[in-house]
């Protein structure tokens, strides 16, 4: 079992040996044992297990601290007509990515020679969450169900609608047509409705409670249950803050919470697996609810439509038999509409607290760090360690995302970024007494220790997951938690104040999420052959973090290290 890189940051790095032992020596084992024995039974001992503890059991609310949005390149309309022009070829285009799925046609990933389980990628159309009192459901309709998902939902100022994307003979309805269609919702909700959608911004035990009273109606749970089924959410925006100086990040707002109660908020269903967002002025992008996949599934279909909007394409003749857009109606009594009157209240306190900032580093990208025999991912990570340092000298336990989908329903695992060699790299950059030939085989060394922990954990060597694993084996056998698990070093190294994620893409769009603690941040990135674009959060309660003060240092860090290693090259030549 590996724990070498986790450092920390207090007087108290050095591990409890009595706990290690007595963990080793007797819980340990048995436990292991336990584990052992469910993999016998599961095809993924894990799977099940963590999209109910770190999801479905969660509690908090899903905006914000689960579903992360993700960005997409300004489009070049200004009026309705085309945003309901772009939102027409964008439907169109997720029912093209739809034959693939439905005919299982994708094209498997390799990670080398190694095939990737593409399980993910059935599971995020048609699908959606519910709330429960102590645990979430979720759902999804394959297309090999009888009576299968065959509509989108529509939201438009506040009001919900069923388009129905397929005409005879299941042909999928034209660009034209769904324009035509879209222009129909836009005429039948010229007026805001009240914004039940804001609901699903709740906390999930408030949003079960509502959501328990609302389908107690006839009415209401034959709308929630169209929404449920449905291929996916088309959000047609209307509203902008006034100050648009800083467009992208404005924009990454939107897709990550909708702007507030006052915005578009209501303007989504949060609980749905995926979320487009069209909005005006060219904003757009989507929100995906994480319970079922991580990002290369989504960024799979947003790249896939994204590619689609730029070409025209021949669609034949326009399907036959149509069907007007249905409105979903809501039957609100006097209970539901005081949950909705607090979850906008909640909903503005999430927004108020949270500091969002994109950012777009563009004198290089992916091609330095290649050039000089580096990894790109690891090489960016060091520049986030060196970031941090700099801004509070002390590193901190950090989270990337390894995925595990060489195996079979493998989900993720840890990338502790923080090591001895990232320490060792931050501290030789900001003294003045060592040289720059030494700085450089810090900074080797930290990239390389980095790129073989990344080797270790998507190999199924990470610590993180069996460490859950052994404690979720406690609680399932009615045994006591090791003590290891409840140390407070233990519980320090897992305080990712640094919770990062690479999601590279062939857009220029960027992902963001929430920070996972109240003192850290959230830095999603998508590395391009020459540029960097990233997205930096925290929570404005923190008097410690500040999103434009990390990213202003993680530019700064990528800068000093070319300038590092470009000496190296110079003195080579």
């Amino acid at each position: 079992m590996r724990l070498t890189h986790t450092v920390l940051s207090n007087s108290s790095n050095v591990y409890h040996v009595q706990y290690v032992e007595e963990f080793r020596k007797d819980s340990g084992p048995k436990l292991q044992k336990f584990l052992e024995e469910r993999a016998t039974k599961e095809v993924n001992w894990l799977s099940d297990w963590w999209a109910s503890v770190a999801y479905l059991e969660f509690r908090n609310p899903v905006v914000i601290h689960v579903s992360p949005g993700i960005v997409l390149p300004k489009q070049n309309y200004t009026d309705t007509a085309g945003q309901l022009r772009y939102a027409a070829k964008l439907v169109a285009g997720v029912l093209d990515y739809k034959i693939m799925v439905d005919e299982q046609t994708l094209e498997v990933e390799y990670m080398g020679k190694n095939p990737l389980c593409m399980t993910q990628f059935y599971k995020i159309l048609s699908a959606c969450r519910t709330p429960g009192l102590k645990k979430d459901m979720w759902e999804c309709f394959p297309p090999d169900e009888p009576n299968p998902p065959t509509h989108v939902t529509v939201i438009h100022n506040n009001t919900f609608f069923s388009l129905e994307a397929y005409g005879k003979n299941h042909k999928p309805l034209s660009v034209d047509q769904i324009y035509n269609q879209l222009q129909k919702v836009v005429e039948m909700s010229k007026n805001s409705s009240t914004p039940v959608g804001i609901l699903t911004s709740e906390n999930r035990n408030t949003w079960a409670k509502a959501y328990n009273h609302l389908v107690k109606d006839k009415t209401n749970q034959a709308s929630i249950q169209n929404i449920k089924r449905s291929i996916f959410v088309l959000c047609l925006d209307e509203l902008l803050p006034g100050d648009m100086s800083d467009e992208r990040s404005v924009a990454a707002k939107m897709m990550l919470h909708g702007g507030g109660s006052q915005l578009n908020t209501g303007n989504r269903w949060f609980d749905k697996t995926i979320q487009f967002v069209v909005g005006r002025n060219g904003i757009c992008g989507l929100s995906y609810e994480h319970t079922t996949a991580e990002g290369p599934p989504v960024v799979s279909l947003m790249d896939h439509v994204a590619e689609f909007c730029k070409t025209e394409h021949d669609e034949g003749l326009p399907a036959e038999n149509v069907k007007p857009v249905e409105k979903l109606e809501f039957n609100l009594d006097n209970k539901s509409l005081e949950a909705i009157d607090q979850a906008k209240k909640d909903l503005d306190k999430q927004v108020k607290d949270l500091d969002l900032t994109v950012a777009k580093f563009t004198d290089y990208g992916k091609n330095f760090p290649k050039s000089v025999k580096l990894s790109p991912d690891s090489y960016i990570q060091t520049a986030f360690q060196l970031a941090f340092y700099r801004l509070y000298n002390e590193p901190c336990a950090t989270y990337e995302t390894a995925s595990l989908r060489k195996y079979q329903h493998g989900r993720t695992d840890t990338i502790r970024s923080c090591s001895i060699e990232s320490l060792a790299f931050c501290k030789g950059m900001c003294d003045t007494n060592v040289s720059q030939e030494q700085k450089r085989e810090l900074l080797k060394k930290a990239v390389n220790s980095h790129k073989n922990y990344v080797n270790e954990a998507i190999n199924g060597q990470g610590i993180d997951r069996h460490l859950l694993g052994l404690k979720l084996a406690a609680i399932k056998n009615g045994m006591n938690v090791p003590d290891l698990h409840m140390d407070q070093t233990y519980s320090t190294s897992c305080h990712f104040k640094l919770s990062t994620s690479q999601v590279p893409s062939k857009e220029e769009a960027v992902l963001v999420f929430g920070p996972v603690v109240p003192n850290g941040y959230g830095l999603c990135y998508n590395p391009q052959e020459s540029q960097i674009i990233f997205g930096v959060s925290a929570f404005n309660c923190s008097p410690e973090t500040e999103s434009n003060k990390m990213a202003n240092s993680v530019r700064q860090s990528l800068i000093d290290m070319k300038n590092l290693m470009a000496g190296s090259v110079q003195a080579k030549l």
